[in-house]
């Protein structure tokens, strides 16, 4: 049976509430950190992050701290004798005064393939980038971005029309098991840190909604990869003569027949996909579409009421 640690957990959206729930299955979670409620919805009500919900039906105390530089919280921090912090999507940057208090350091849950991919989004990078493998990886933390010895891994297949949304919902419980191994190995005295490699590195910037403009000047294939990784949020978009039109579901397909200027729709598929033409002599495939103010809908449905003749550009 395996050893229970006396953990706190330091997380906020919902990529972190399976490595929450498993944590407390497996250890003592003694208390949660999260990021402060916002404001959010029609009303702008106040509404807590996803964690504080979670610890709050699992019985867990919780904090929300705006930072974590003042000597109270840390304090408050060092209060609860722990062995370890596992930290997954927390949002606040921890000190080194933070770092040094649990017994084992603080362990981190990154949903890539360290040193591939550091930073604040890498499962939409890894997306627009094309990467065919990305995976979690637990990480001794240091001061600096995701830099912290690898303690261990699992790898994923990145499979065609896969989606943020779908990379999010994988990898998310991929995090919980990762870190699950390594908190097995740790109480096993088993666990050997790797130093991460000086070659490989790179950065996942932080995505604004500049990021997921679509130019259909480009390929098809990049394009395709810049609607599965901003799909569903931001929404890989365009602006049309009825307003910005975001995108989702999309696969790519060399030309066939007359070649079109880029943006020229070219009718429906036999799979309801409406069909863009792009530079490259290539074309997007696009299954559901989201106009401006209204709901996502199938593409073709757009297509009905937008009454888009085929060989026209679709930016108007």
């Amino acid at each position: 049976m395996t050893q229970k640690l006396r953990l706190i957990f330091m997380g906020s959206p919902d990529f972190s509430v399976p490595s929450l729930t498993q944590l407390a299955a497996h250890h003592d979670v003694v208390a949660v950190w999260t990021q402060p409620p916002r404001k959010s919805g029609r009303g702008m009500k106040l509404t807590p992050t996803p964690i504080a919900r979670e610890a709050e039906r699992l019985g867990i105390e919780c904090f929300w701290p705006e930072r974590l530089t003042d000597e109270a919280e840390q304090a408050r921090i060092a209060a609860y004798n722990c062995d370890v912090a596992i930290v997954v999507a927390y949002g606040l940057i921890l000190p080194q005064a933070v770092l040094d208090i649990p017994r084992f350091g603080c362990i981190n849950g990154h949903a890539s393939l360290l040193p591939r991919w550091r930073g604040a989004a890498p499962l939409q990078r890894a997306l627009e980038a094309g990467d065919t493998m990305t995976g979690v990886t637990a990480m001794q933390m240091e001061k600096g971005l995701d830099t912290g010895p690898m303690l261990e891994t699992l790898k994923i297949d990145i499979k065609p029309k896969m989606t943020s949304g779908m990379l999010h919902d994988k990898l998310s419980v991929m995090t919980a098991d990762v870190l699950i191994m390594t908190l097995a190995k740790l109480t096993a005295g088993c666990l050997v840190p790797k130093p991460q490699p000086e070659e490989g590195v790179t950065y996942a910037a932080k995505i604004s909604a500049e990021d997921a403009a679509l130019d259909l000047q480009d390929s098809a294939v990049n394009c395709a990869r810049i609607i599965c990784a901003y799909s569903p949020v931001p929404g890989a978009w365009l602006t049309t003569a009825e307003g910005r039109l975001k995108l989702f579901s999309a696969t790519a397909q060399p030309a066939s027949g007359t070649i079109f200027p880029p943006t020229t729709y070219l009718g429906m598929d036999e799979d309801g996909n409406m069909r863009l033409s792009c530079g490259a002599t290539s074309e997007l495939l696009v299954g559901e579409v989201q106009p401006a103010g209204k709901q996502k809908m199938p593409a073709q449905d757009f297509i009905n009421g937008y009454r888009l003749q085929v060989g026209r550009s679709i930016l108007g």
